[in-house]
């Protein structure tokens, strides 16, 4: 199974500790998260950390459970699925936050996936459009939290 990977970047005008805490506040994350229609954290936890499930569904109406495997604020935070759609034998994300200047933060989304036959027939256009979807969060993540820069 061919394992696929792909990042995106942008530059946030706040501090590492404001777009991580953002991020990582659930009841704030329909407000940013245009891929997601639902998101919650599980086991009646109030905050994301490692060990935490968070359950997630997608506009394409695709749910998935993950849970964090790294919880390092105000630096990065990874999560892998323990529970998602068929077309996914694998998936991995990590976010990582990193400050460039005064006030200046570069955000990275990275993720990694296997798909399950047969959409690895498809893969190309699978990992396309995700890919377009996180560029797409980025910069809505971006709108949110910038305001005067």
């Amino acid at each position: 199974m061919q394992r696929i990977k792909f990042s995106e970047s942008i530059l946030i005008c706040d501090s590492p500790e404001t777009v991580f805490d953002f991020t990582q506040d659930y009841s704030k994350r329909l407000q940013w998260d245009t891929f997601l229609i639902q998101a919650e954290l599980l086991g009646g936890a109030i905050h994301a950390n490692k060990g935490v499930k968070a359950y997630c569904v997608s506009k394409n109406r695709l749910g998935m459970t993950t849970e964090y495997v790294t919880f390092q604020r105000p630096r990065y935070t990874a999560v892998k699925m323990t529970q998602g759609p068929f077309l996914f034998k694998e998936c991995l994300g990590s976010w990582r936050f990193r400050q460039v200047a005064e006030k200046s933060t570069e955000v990275t989304f990275r993720y990694s996936f296997t798909l399950r036959f047969p959409f690895t027939l498809v893969t190309y256009f699978i990992r396309k459009n995700l890919q377009i979807n996180v560029r797409r969060r980025l910069i809505d993540l971006k709108k949110n939290l910038e305001h005067d820069c």
